[in-house]
């Protein structure tokens, strides 16, 4: 496969895709979603200019042009056709590149970026061949590429699964090459303006140590002297605003904002969010669920046990900068609160999803949200990670951990790239902690919340609820273009009960004028009808809304001054993610 990237001021990529067809009837497709991203893309509405060349002869002279064949559609991204004869075959076409996230295609005169899910065809009968890839870039670029470079400078991809799992970031920036354990890795960042690798390096002149030492976390947490991968490719982007991260066998690409890192704990999201991604290079891209072994690029999937794939991520992406040195247990208290404090206050939790629920729905809601989503919803990343606390500390009571559970599923599945079921999950854990025959299914299948206070109390913390300082309305507002918009209105609260949508314009409350969010809050009266004035598609409107007394706004995750010597142990041993 041969990609021209020189189109930049199009931001059209040139596709020529090339072989030799080994039957008369030939199939082709442009995969519909990207693993790791479960939600339907339909890259192929970016797909232009499809045509179909083949090659006619003997090979004797004279030499005979190449004729151009028409391919039936047979479905919105996938094409058939009726073959003479089996001469080479040239697909050419065009994608458009104009979205910039990790899962899809951005070209311009600064760079260009590829998830080759949205580029590569998949020819029928050749998934499981080598395919090789060329680059044509405007001078001056140089390419990153996760996979081995031939002596051509071309590069070889062992089969097709391999190609579109395989990231491609060029531009006239460079690199900076750093090991993990012997393992080389290549740190190329982008950012969306005059700025360069060099800046933010300086910026941060521990940068490349402090990665390489959440790295070698990630190896100390399942029990590897080396990294899983021979090699390793770090992309970020780094933009006004964004957030997110992709996993790949050989590489990440991640997409941070300029205005979180120059907050003061943009530094350490940055690390979990590197230790995330990385630590995914075992935990989902080589221990996978069984629905997932192999993808299929064409349609959805149900899979039950996400919870455990990207949940329990997120549980250790907190804990691996500590782990590596890099950050405090005081701001890990901070971020495991913050996260605690989102999921109680989300009532989607008791009364929208179970938790296996939410991965069965991730191709149709996670990535899918709304206003009215924290009703009806719970994110099998948050949940995943608050029942991943539970679940560490639970298998402590029974002298093991959630590391160990991970480690066990790693040797004996992972390591030779063998699916793991819900059946066999839920059995390796019982292994470790047998008691937990009836509370794991309740926590994964009902509503019902683990009982977080007394697992923390074995560590010697504790949730504190933390009341707001005004009434409960039940819902949030912001500016929009200096007018007053609800963002939100939580089912059954106040505001709801009043009439308010999202979308209405907050004009007054009891015929005071309101201009910001802080506006409402010294306004409002507890328990007693006031007149609320709105705009609703244009139109004014009166309506009644009667603030409810004060609720918890937020919970914090604190050190409980009374906690035992025992608990104090045992909160050592988990703060290092060690067993008990």
């Amino acid at each position: 496969m041969s990609l021209d990237l020189r189109l930049v001021s199009q931001h059209l990529i040139g596709v020529r895709l090339r072989f030799t067809p080994r039957q008369p009837s030939l199939s082709f497709r442009l995969p519909a979603w990207t693993p790791g991203s479960y939600l339907l893309r339909d890259y192929v509405r970016h797909l232009e200019s499809l045509e179909v060349w083949q090659e006619h002869g003997s090979g004797e002279p004279p030499p005979m042009l190449p004729k151009r064949l028409v391919p039936r559609r047979v479905g919105p991204a996938s094409w058939q056709l009726a073959l003479e004869q089996l001469g080479p075959i040239e697909i050419r076409y065009a994608v458009l590149a104009t979205e910039l996230s990790v899962r899809t295609c951005h070209l311009d005169t600064d760079h260009g970026f590829l998830a080759l899910a949205a580029v590569a065809l998949q020819v029928e009968g050749e998934r499981w061949t080598p395919h090789r890839l060329t680059l044509q870039l405007p001078e001056a670029w140089s390419p990153f590429v996760p996979l081995p470079v031939h002596s051509d400078g071309s590069w070889l991809a062992e089969h097709f699964d391999q190609l579109i799992d395989t990231p491609i970031e060029a531009g006239p920036h460079g690199f900076s090459p750093f090991e993990v354990r012997g393992a080389a890795h290549r740190w190329v960042s982008w950012e969306d303006g005059p700025a360069d690798q060099a800046r933010l390096l300086s910026r941060f002149p521990s940068l490349l140590l402090d990665v390489a030492a959440v790295c070698e976390a990630c190896c100390d947490l399942m029990g590897e002297a080396v990294p899983a991968a021979p090699d390793y490719l770090f992309i970020l982007h780094l933009l006004e605003h964004g957030y997110g991260g992709l996993e790949h066998d050989r590489s990440t690409v991640l997409q941070f904002s300029r205005q979180a890192l120059a907050k003061p704990d943009g530094y350490r999201r940055l690390l979990q969010l590197i230790a995330h991604e990385y630590l995914h290079q075992w935990n989902v891209r080589r221990l996978r669920p069984a629905e997932l072994t192999p993808i299929d690029y064409d349609r959805p999937v149900i899979v039950p046990t996400l919870w455990f794939a990207e949940g329990v991520t997120s549980y250790f992406d907190q804990f691996l900068p500590l782990l590596a040195g890099r950050s405090s247990e005081r701001q890990l208290f901070e971020d495991l609160g913050a996260d605690l404090s989102r999921y109680r206050l989300t009532p989607g939790r008791l009364q929208g999803q179970t938790l296996r629920q939410s991965g069965e729905e991730a191709w149709v809601k996670l990535y899918r949200r709304d206003a009215y989503s924290d009703d009806s919803q719970i994110s099998y990343y948050l949940k995943g990670a608050v029942v991943s606390l539970v679940l560490d500390l639970a298998l402590r009571r029974a002298a093991s951990c959630l590391a160990e559970v991970l480690r066990d599923l790693w040797r004996s599945l992972g390591r030779c790239g063998k699916g793991y079921s819900e059946e066999l999950l839920v059995q390796t854990i019982l292994a470790r902690a047998p008691d937990l025959a009836d509370d794991l299914p309740r926590w994964l299948e009902s509503f019902d919340d683990p009982d977080l206070d007394a697992y923390l109390h074995d560590v010697g913390l504790q949730l504190q609820a933390v009341v707001s300082a005004d009434p409960y309305t039940g819902f949030r507002c912001e500016r929009e273009q200096a007018e007053l918009k609800v963002q939100r209105v939580q089912r059954h609260g106040p505001g709801q009960q009043a009439g308010l949508v999202v979308g209405d314009e907050l004009i007054a409350i009891d015929g005071l004028r309101l201009r910001r969010p802080d506006d409402l809050p010294p306004l409002l009266v507890a328990g007693r009808p006031q007149q609320l004035t709105i705009s609703r598609r244009g139109c004014l409107r009166q309506l009644s809304l009667r603030a409810s007394p004060a609720e918890v706004e937020r919970w914090t995750l604190d050190p409980d001054p009374n906690a035992s010597p025992q608990a104090l142990r045992r909160r050592t041993e988990w703060l290092g993610l060690l067993p008990c």
